[in-house]
């Protein structure tokens, strides 16, 4: 007796195309890509990602300690601030409370037969008071010195000396720390993308720098870097390696009159680093071009510098920026809503050389036969001079050698 066995159901992937196999590690390559945190070298607020590591020479910081405090953080500035008033005055107060107890002028407190060095110190609080009120000259007028106390007299005036130069010291150095122009960098805003669009006929990049204040930047100027690594011919790596982009140097557009947002523009020509760069490679690029923007503040004329830095993903091609400048009713209005946005543009995907060679090979097909009929033309003319110079010599040896026939008949006569 037949019986029927069940077999197990089977199902099948469906196969897959061979392109689309071989495509689909690329595919799969290209997202962990796109996942991995992209490492800047100059963040977009202008901070730079560098930390120095291993430094052995740190007495060098010393050497320029004015300049080490300055660029302290607020918190340790502060706390180095109130902790040199604290000690100063904490270390001549033990001077003036030493020379009392060597004196003697604690055991004759309110005996009026007895000259103290200082007047109504008698303790370590009552000398550290009068620490304070000699180093920062408040002078309240209850504890006072002597004349009969010459130590006293000495100590005083190393105390007034130094307490002058670390007033001078602290103060000024809060005094820079303060000015810094650092934060007038905060008002001058880069655009948050790049573009790659054609300008009069050709490719440029270009992003857009704004001040949001009234007060101008004085002899602004901008500059541009480009940092990608690189191997030479010789199999060196060189990591980071920094090189200049154009952006008006030779032309002076480099230099700015920043009062409304202006769009730099980096021709991308044979001297640029993007020449040989198509929209397809540069999604693969890992580059970075950082932007400077330097100039003087206006209100404390200290010079200023604001940075920022495009990664390849935020370099879009085929868009311009949005204009933010409008006509109004006697004056120009900036709309900062509009400063970031861009829009879509007809740009060829191709890089600039391909594109120059495109040009190129469109224009020489007309170049070459204007030429070609111009020499035809040129050895037409040139072959019929030829025949007619050789018709006028024919006759004029054919008229010469009848004139010597005649001679010749006449002689024999």
């Amino acid at each position: 007796m037949e019986q029927d066995v069940e077999s197990p159901a089977t199902i099948r992937k469906p196969k897959l195309p061979k392109q689309v196999r071989d495509d689909l590690p690329k595919q799969l390559v290209e997202k962990d890509q796109a996942k991995k945190k992209i490492q800047r070298y100059v963040r977009k607020d202008g901070k730079c990602n560098v930390h120095h590591g291993n430094v052995r020479e740190t007495y060098r910081y010393l050497t320029d300690i004015f300049t080490t405090l300055v660029d302290l953080k607020w918190r340790f500035n502060l706390f180095i601030f109130v902790l040199v008033y604290t000690v100063t005055w904490l270390f001549f107060g033990f001077m003036w409370w030493l020379i009392a107890y060597i004196r003697g002028d604690l055991e004759h407190i309110g005996d009026n037969q007895w000259t103290p060095c200082v007047n109504n110190l008698n303790g370590f609080v009552s000398a550290f008071l009068f620490s304070i009120e000699t180093e920062t000259t408040i002078g309240y007028g209850h504890r006072v010195i002597t004349d009969k106390c010459p130590e006293g007299i000495v100590l005083l005036l190393v105390q007034s000396v130094l307490g002058s130069i670390v007033n001078a010291f602290m103060v000024g150095c809060m005094f820079v720390k303060i000015s810094q122009p650092k934060k007038r960098a905060e008002t001058l805003v880069f655009s948050t993308n790049a573009v790659i669009s054609m300008r009069d006929g050709r490719l440029c990049l270009m992003f857009r720098v704004g001040d949001l204040r009234n007060s101008h930047i004085v002899e602004a100027s901008i500059r541009a870097k480009l940092i990608k690594s690189k191997q030479t011919k010789e199999g060196e790596f060189i990591p980071l390696n920094q090189t200049d982009m154009n952006v008006g140097y030779d032309t002076g557009d480099d230099r700015l009159f920043l009062v409304s947002p202006l769009i730099i523009c980096h021709e991308i020509n044979q001297h640029s680093p993007f020449w040989e760069i198509s929209k397809a490679h540069l999604a693969k690029e890992e580059l970075e071009i950082v932007v400077i923007l330097e100039g003087m503040v206006e209100a404390t004329g200290m010079t200023c510098q604001a940075r920022s830095s495009y990664v390849s993903s935020e370099i879009k091609w085929g868009y311009r920026f949005t204009p933010v400048l409008t006509l109004e009713d006697g004056f120009y209005e900036v709309d900062y809503n509009s400063f970031h946005e861009i829009y879509e543009t007809n740009t060829p995907s191709c890089s600039a050389r391909e594109l120059a060679e495109m040009t190129a090979r469109a224009r020489l097909p007309l170049t070459w036969s204007v030429a070609s009929k111009l020499s035809q033309q040129g050895a037409l003319n040139t072959g019929a001079g030829q025949e007619e110079k050789d018709d006028h010599t024919g006759l004029d040896q054919t008229e010469r050698n009848g004139d010597i026939a005649n001679i010749e008949s006449e002689s024999k006569v």
